[in-house]
């Protein structure tokens, strides 16, 4: 058997093993990008977007914002959002083509045609040289059975031939070699070209993500204005100026729909705001009032409903209705012995409330002290109206266990709230809070004889204090009842 001879220096060699590593990096580079593309491989834009997820998303919100109308918030969302998800398609579909002509095709022309022409090429050279060894070893079979030297060249027509078939196998051999090492070392100056490929997806992918981001950015401040502009949200939960803002009130609505029933219907209720209410019916008020929709015939049977909508919603407020800020100083207010330094230190923390905290604290405390004066029907006396309010009005912004703290404050919060209850007019001048706004302000001060001596507040006070923009009223219904009550009760 003829003993093959290596005609690849070593450093081709080494570009073989290369070659070998390189087709199967780039054969498993384009599987892989291809399975990232999302619209079908080898069509043309048209086709490629109708079977795009984004595309059919993009449909899909359309068809549901014409449904829902432009005059629903979901329909204006669902609009917007689909334009936008339209336009994102587009962006997609065009990325994907380049990445498909600049990567994904180069990559299959490295790994499937022309790694496989060199190394096919590489096969040929190879049988060249077995072919070449079996000539060369018959021609020298042929010199040792002639009986020559070996530096002797056998003569005879037979070994003519012999040599001429070893000369031109060698030949043969020689320029596939030649051809060959060429392709390998275009392959090796090639290298920039092919990590170029890599770049460029980047590069484009970069770019794509630049496009669909700036749509993006374009259409967020169209989003966010409707939703701003919308003025049925949530009030549960939600900042209590930012919800004032949005509807323009100067009470927030569930305050002020919760008293508004109170008054009519809920007065002399014993145990009002003690009393637990129907779980279903707290919940199912709870959304009403988010809605901004009461049906006050409804829950005028049950007032404690209405009693545990309003702690709930005081309790939600992400902020206490007297603020965290002040927190320290309404404690330390409490805790001063003397009762008319007290009370005065109490008053001051009061000026200092952000003015939608003041209106609505003072909306709530003037309704607390009504609520008193029927402490005989209701057992809802000062004391005990702060012991179950108070820690909805007030509460520490510490982490940990709230019961625990709560319990630990408790008594000085009943010792702020129960005074704000019991001096009311003093702390708040002005008439009744439920009429401002739409039926004018009154201006009736009553100073609670035992503190004449004490520094009144600045009767400019309430004007000062009076919102610039006027509220919108609950309803023709609930602004008739506050009055009727009025008229009633004298």
């Amino acid at each position: 058997r003829a003993e093959k001879t290596e005609v690849l220096s070593e450093d081709l060699l080494q570009v073989e093993k290369r070659l070998e590593l390189v087709k199967q990096v780039s054969h498993s580079t384009h599987k892989k990008l291809t399975a990232c593309l999302q619209g079908q491989q080898g069509v043309d834009a048209d086709k490629r977007s109708k079977k795009l997820p984004l595309t059919t998303l993009a449909q899909c919100l359309m068809e549901g914002s014409a449904v829902l109308g432009d005059d629903s918030l979901l329909g204006k969302m669902l609009r917007l959002c689909g334009e936008a998800e339209d336009k994102l398609a587009q962006e997609l579909i065009h990325f994907e083509l380049q990445v498909e002509r600049d990567v994904i095709e180069p990559l299959f022309v490295l790994a499937e045609v022309e790694i496989p022409n060199i190394q096919k090429q590489r096969k040929h050279l190879a049988k060249l040289v077995l072919d070449m060894d079996s000539s060369r070893t018959r021609w020298q079979q042929s010199v040792k059975s002639s009986g020559l030297a070996s530096n002797l060249q056998p003569s005879g027509a037979k070994a003519d031939a012999l040599r001429e078939e070893m000369e031109e196998a060698a030949n043969r051999v020689e320029i596939c070699r030649d051809q060959l090492s060429a392709d390998m070392y275009n392959f090796v100056a090639k290298e920039v070209d092919y990590a170029n490929y890599f770049q460029t997806l980047i590069e484009v992918q970069a770019e794509y993500h630049r496009k669909s981001l700036a749509l993006l950015q374009n259409v967020l401040p169209q989003i966010k204005a409707q939703q701003e502009a919308w003025m049925e949200k949530p009030s549960f939960g939600k900042p209590l100026e930012e919800h004032l803002a949005v509807s323009g009130r100067e009470i927030a609505f569930p305050v002020e729909a919760c008293v508004t029933m109170l008054l009519e219907c809920g007065m002399q209720e014993e145990g009002l705001f003690r009393v637990a209410p129907s779980a279903s019916k707290l919940k199912k008020l709870k959304a009403a009032l988010d809605c901004c929709v009461v049906d006050v015939q409804e829950y005028s049977a049950d007032p404690h409903a209405i009693a545990g909508a309003l702690k709930s919603y005081l309790r939600e407020l992400p902020e206490p209705l007297m603020t965290f800020e002040l927190y320290e100083e309404w404690i330390q207010a409490s805790n001063i012995p003397e009762q008319e330094k007290r009370l005065q230190a109490l008053w001051n923390a009061c000026e200092k409330l952000p003015k939608a905290n003041y209106n609505n604290i003072r909306y709530v405390i003037k309704f607390l002290a009504k609520l008193t004066e029927y402490q005989d029907m209701n057992k809802m006396t000062p004391s005990n109206v702060a012991i179950v309010l108070g820690p909805n009005l007030l509460w520490p912004q510490a982490e940990g266990n709230m019961t625990e703290m709560m319990t630990t404050v408790s008594l000085q919060i009943v010792g702020i709230i129960e005074p704000l209850i019991q001096h009311a007019d003093w702390f708040f001048p002005g008439g009744r809070p439920w009429l401002w706004g739409q039926h004018g302000l009154s201006m009736h001060v009553n100073h609670n004889a035992n503190y004449s001596s004490m520094p009144s507040p600045d009767m400019d006070h309430a004007d000062r204090r009076q919102h610039d923009q006027a509220r919108r009223p609950l309803s023709v219904a609930t602004d008739n009842m506050m009055l009727e009550f009025y008229k009633k009760d004298g």
